[in-house]
């Protein structure tokens, strides 16, 4: 009996040793798991995560009016696709219109004014001017012969003094209409001087400088898409009015190209050392449940700022600063753009 009791507390001694064993094996290996396993890997290639937001490839783009006025026409609905140059809307441009044709017809004045002084007088004007001092001569001729028979007869006590001066002044005023009649002749006939092209010539130049800037006022009037793109948003309708101000923007359009898709991501200034250009990387967002847009990162900012991308969580801490990171996807033409997403860019120890 003592002898069956022994060996029952020998078996007990050596389950409880069994047993203390095991533990401390267990504690061993849940150790070893905690430096060795995923947080481990963790700690030394890190997953950066960051908020982002989709943007197009050219970023959005704020289409207004370079001067004020009122919208005429809108020619563009949000989705459509446009191409550069293509007309999108137009101003309320009447008096725009009325200066081009104002300034187009100086500019003929001008030109014909300035032909006419390089070429000179036709030779008709010519032939008109030496007729008129010829026909001036004539009168000449004939006042002179009746001032000098007035004269002869006065000598000889025929007539009186009166008559004689009058003939007299009848000569000196057929005198002074042929010397006019001829600097009219000498003038047209004459080759035209220097300073006189010259002065013709800048008066042309001057009416083409204004059409060119009443064509380029008119032509303001007109809103064209920059870019090959889609209208991501319409801000204006016809008949409202737009402004041009550097301080207060007031755009018409939104245009983007889709042809290829960004996320603009915040990285933590923490994180910046771990990203590199060429990591992978993708984003997820709740509207697409599980899925990932994969893509990769392209561009690096060159200075710290402050957020962009607001979370709306409560614990957020918006005094921090980020390295705006662009990360370019490979496919994600089902993300609208400004979607905002949750971006993971694996480091090149975990690709």
């Amino acid at each position: 009996m003592l002898e069956r009791m022994g060996r029952m507390k020998s078996l007990i001694g050596l389950a409880v040793v069994l047993i203390v064993l095991g533990l401390a094996l267990h504690g061993w290996e849940t150790s070893a798991s905690s430096t060795s396993g995923p947080a481990a890997r963790q700690e030394s290639s890190p997953l950066v995560a960051a908020p982002g937001r989709v943007e197009p490839i050219s970023e959005d783009v704020r289409l207004g009016s370079e001067i004020s006025g009122k919208l005429e026409r809108v020619l563009a609905e949000e989705g459509d696709r446009v191409n550069r140059g293509q007309l999108l809307a137009e101003l309320v441009n009447d008096d725009y219109r009325a200066q081009v044709e104002s300034a187009e017809a100086a500019l003929a004045q001008k030109e014909a004014d300035n032909r006419k002084t390089i070429h000179g007088a036709r030779a008709e004007e010519r032939r008109e001017a030496l007729a008129a001092v010829t026909a001036q001569q004539a009168v000449l001729e004939n006042t002179q012969a009746d001032m000098d028979r007035h004269q002869n007869l006065f000598e000889k006590g025929v007539t009186s003094r009166e008559d004689a001066d009058h003939y007299i002044r009848e000569y000196k005023v057929a005198q002074a209409q042929y010397d006019q009649a001829m600097q009219h002749f000498t003038f047209i006939d004459e080759e035209t001087r220097e300073e006189d092209q010259a002065h013709a010539t800048a008066d042309v130049a001057l009416a083409r400088a204004q059409l060119d800037e009443a064509r380029a006022h008119f032509e303001k009037t007109f809103i064209r898409a920059p870019i090959d793109g889609i209208i991501l948003r319409r801000y204006h309708r016809a008949g409202e009015s737009v402004t041009n101000s550097a301080n207060s923007p007031d755009p018409i359009f939104a245009i983007g190209n889709r042809t290829a898709l960004r996320v603009r991501v915040d990285v933590d200034e923490t994180d910046i050392g771990k990203v590199r250009l060429g990591d992978r990387a993708y984003v997820t967002a709740e509207a697409f449940g599980g899925r990932k847009f994969w893509g990769q990162v392209v561009r690096l900012g060159g200075e710290l700022g402050r957020k962009n991308i607001r979370t709306d969580e409560p614990t957020e801490r918006v005094d921090t600063k980020i390295l705006e990171t662009l990360v370019q996807l490979d496919d994600g033409r089902e993300l609208p753009v400004g979607l905002r997403v949750d971006t993971f860019v694996l480091t090149s120890n975990l690709q």
